[in-house]
């Protein structure tokens, strides 16, 4: 098994902190991420790497123990184990061995591209072991970054991720958050000698949207009024992400005046057909370019 190095797939060093390791992740994934690059194989291989690596390094538990063993990391409590109970008995025992095989290791020589790792810790006497009970080591976890346009997260539809060279078809439920994390059981990496697959992390990254803001199930608009509507008043008609609504105008609305739309805002996430609220903010336009009849009409206004 291959050495691989995920300081050196982020582009970092080891002493990196948790918020280079943040940055440098968000950075590669946006630039490698599958939507980006449709029909580049290396561009999915190395995204599907920059997961891994960060799935592994953002988590202190994990850098720890990768830190300490390399490839290893993952056989590290049994490895300690392992340890511990040769230095309490001055070699391997029974018992060592039965628990080794327990945790998924096969055959005379540990199988799984381990058996040097343990021969450095243990010496060739472990291949001499044998049992019958096997269970796998689970495959890894995958987290990967989903982004979509608010007007993606508005409505249910379905959508195929590439996730380490498999195609995944996956249900998006209107309504989704920003930052919101999904798991699907079992959609991550392979396992070791009939394990548990590795489980699929989703989070979500809707982007800013540049007419409506999202607070939770609210969305906020700024709508642009002009001068003569915001004196006299009068109907006017304004965009929402389903359509067009048309609105009545008071006389003599001020600027920033603020009104509601119930249940125009954003879906709720899986409470089928309930929707938060629309804020509408009124921004009033000063005329420009008037002519000089104009402005005298204005003058009057203002000495009258």
């Amino acid at each position: 098994m291959a050495f691989i190095d995920y300081y050196s797939i982020l582009g970092l060093g080891r002493g990196a902190s948790a918020d280079d390791i943040r940055k440098a992740y968000r950075k590669l994934a946006r630039k490698y991420h599958p939507d980006v690059n449709p029909n580049d194989a290396e561009a999915h291989n190395k995204f599907q790497q920059i997961n891994e690596a960060n799935e592994v390094l953002s988590d202190p538990e994990k850098r720890k123990k990768y830190d300490e063993y390399g490839e290893n990391w993952r056989h590290a409590e049994e490895y300690e184990k392992a340890r511990r109970q040769q230095a309490q008995n001055g070699g391997f025992s029974s018992d060592f061995a039965s628990e080794s095989y327990q945790y998924g290791f096969s055959g005379g020589d540990f199988g799984g591209g381990f058996s040097d790792f343990f021969e450095s810790l243990f010496g060739g006497g472990a291949r001499s072991r044998k049992s019958r009970r096997t269970t796998g080591f689970k495959g890894s976890d995958y987290n990967v970054e989903l982004h979509l346009s608010l007007r993606q997260a508005e409505q249910t539809h379905k959508q195929t991720l590439n996730v380490n060279g498999k195609n995944i078809r996956i249900t998006i439920p209107a309504g989704i958050a920003d930052g919101q994390t999904v798991k699907l059981k079992g959609k991550g990496g392979k396992s070791v000698n009939g394990g548990l697959d590795g489980d699929l992390y989703i989070t979500f990254i809707i982007e800013k949207n540049p007419d409506f803001q999202r607070k939770g199930d609210d969305l906020y608009t700024v709508v642009p009024l002009d001068l003569y509507t915001a004196i006299l008043g009068g109907e006017i008609t304004i965009d929402t992400l389903t359509g067009k609504v048309k609105l009545k105008v008071k006389p003599e609305t001020q600027n920033g005046t603020k009104t509601r739309l119930k249940g125009k805002g954003f879906p709720i996430y899986k409470k089928e057909g309930t929707f938060g609220d629309l804020f509408i903010t009124y921004s009033v336009r000063i005329p420009v370019g008037l002519t000089e009849k104009q402005k005298e009409l204005f003058r009057q206004l203002a000495t009258s």
